[in-house]
């Protein structure tokens, strides 16, 4: 797991992270436009700037501004995000984290969905990679 995101993110982290991951690179600005019921201006500078200091945004100065990028991606902050989920939810079993999302709401898993998540099974049964 990244050592960065080892300790989890606040729900304010988060948000921010969503934020920039969503227009690629933002201002604190940008940021706060997209947040429900958003902090202060200075609260969401300083989340950016603690994010910075954990190594997961990066920033340049841009004019008087300043333009926020992510340092990872979102796919890799996801996976160490569920890592994160599941040693304190579940205390590491996939098995019941997977019940406990089929049985959140059964209905938005469709055939589909069913079939891909099977085929994911059998090929990392076999060792492969997803």
């Amino acid at each position: 797991m990244s050592e960065r995101l080892k300790s989890g993110l606040s729900k304010r982290e988060r948000q921010v992270m969503e934020a920039v991951f969503s227009r690629k690179k933002a201002t604190a600005a940008e940021v706060r436009g997209t947040m429900p019921e958003p902090p202060s201006y200075s609260a969401v500078r300083a989340t950016l700037q603690v994010l910075v200091g954990k190594g997961l945004l990066s920033h340049r100065r841009e004019g008087r501004r300043y333009l926020y990028a992510p340092t990872i991606s979102q796919r890799r902050a996801g996976v160490s995000a569920a890592k994160h989920l599941l040693s304190i939810y579940f205390e590491n079993s996939i098995e019941a984290a997977l019940t406990a999302m089929l049985q959140a709401d059964r209905k938005k898993l469709t055939d589909a969905n069913y079939r891909r998540l099977m085929t994911l099974i059998r090929e990392t049964e076999r060792g492969g990679r997803l």
